[in-house]
């Protein structure tokens, strides 16, 4: 009887603790869109993300780089923020400037678009990995890769002589490798420790039911919504008992206006085929207690269900050593008299 007690409550242990978070990398993301009218208007606009958050942005014709977070700074001094800023305005001027060089040497028809998504990230060894990706007209056309420009895999032909003359300038290329392997790994770590409460926090899911636009005479369409949850990663899968129902199909994960993320994960069925049908939801916040949501109105929490069961059966074993004893005693009391 011991044992299986003690069976038990390992097993209620592991039931609380088994949800394991894995490990998340925070990835600073430099997003860049510059448009080109004609050669003598342009426009440059620039966002970063830290992960899932937006830490900065820059807009067209600002000297500034706008923080949007109280820790953006990361740990880097005024001074050094200064420095940085400073760095980037003569990186825009030069931009600007060589595009409109190369789109005279090619011949290059007006209007255009360059994007230009950059930035590096720090795992937790303190190892870093970088990336510099350069596109035009929404194309991937060349990439910085460890101290030399290369085009891209299937770049159109013009794009060798845009490699060849950055190539040749020695001072932007080590500039831009003592920006990827240097600079920003500093930074982010910076931010990462600056920003760590709100990089870190847990934000629970809501979710609820509903009914589609109907597929067809006789058929339904089955909606899981879930909602306010923080971080991104989630599983959200149509169940049938403990059978995942192949025919789930989820949406994109959509951001929310208080920096929250939306799914919605739908389900095709028969309209007689719909009862026993569940929505199970798992994310790292729930710490391994699922929603799950049964098509016709009754909602649940797997994890609460597991606790509930262990406790009776807990209460159970309490109620037959209890019975047991009081017999013992009895009996004991009973050779006494």
């Amino acid at each position: 009887m011991g044992c299986l007690l003690f069976l038990l409550l390992c097993g209620l242990l592991q039931a609380w603790g088994s949800a394991e978070v894995p490990q998340r990398l925070f990835p600073l993301r430099y997003l860049q869109i510059s448009s080109f009218a004609n050669s003598s208007w342009t426009r440059t606009d620039v966002l970063a993300w830290l992960g899932e958050l937006r830490t900065h942005s820059w807009r067209n014709g600002s000297d500034t780089i706008r923080p949007l977070k109280p820790w953006s700074q990361g740990t880097f001094s005024d001074r050094e923020w200064k420095t940085l800023q400073q760095l980037f305005r003569v990186y825009r001027d030069n931009f600007t400037r060589d595009v409109k060089e190369f789109a005279k040497m090619l011949h290059l028809a007006y209007p255009m678009e360059v994007q230009v998504s950059a930035g590096c990230e720090v795992d937790p060894g303190n190892a870093s990995n970088n990336f510099f990706h350069v596109a035009f007209q929404g194309r991937h056309i060349l990439s910085f890769l460890g101290s030399s420009w290369e085009p891209a895999q299937e770049a159109p032909d013009m794009v060798n002589s845009v490699v060849r003359v950055l190539n040749q300038d020695q001072g932007t290329k080590e500039t831009v490798h003592w920006l990827l392997n240097d600079i920003c790994p500093k930074f982010v770590s910076g931010l990462l420790e600056s920003g760590k409460a709100e990089l870190e926090k847990q934000v629970k899911p809501k979710a609820w039911l509903s009914r589609g636009p109907s597929p067809g005479p006789g058929r339904l369409l089955l909606v899981c919504h879930v909602s306010g949850f923080y971080p991104k990663p989630v599983w959200v899968m149509w169940m049938r008992g403990e059978q995942e129902q192949l025919g789930t199909q989820r949406g994109d994960v959509l951001p929310n206006a208080d920096e929250t993320w939306y799914l919605q994960a739908t389900l095709e069925v028969a309209a007689g085929e719909a009862a026993g049908l569940a929505c199970q939801v798992k994310h790292s916040s729930l710490e391994g207690q699922d929603i799950v949501l049964y098509w016709g109105g009754s909602h649940a929490s797997l994890g609460l269900i597991v606790l509930a069961v262990l406790a009776c059966l807990l209460f159970l074993l309490a109620l037959i050593v209890g019975v047991t004893f009081w017999f013992k005693r009895r009996r004991s009391y009973q050779g006494i008299l």
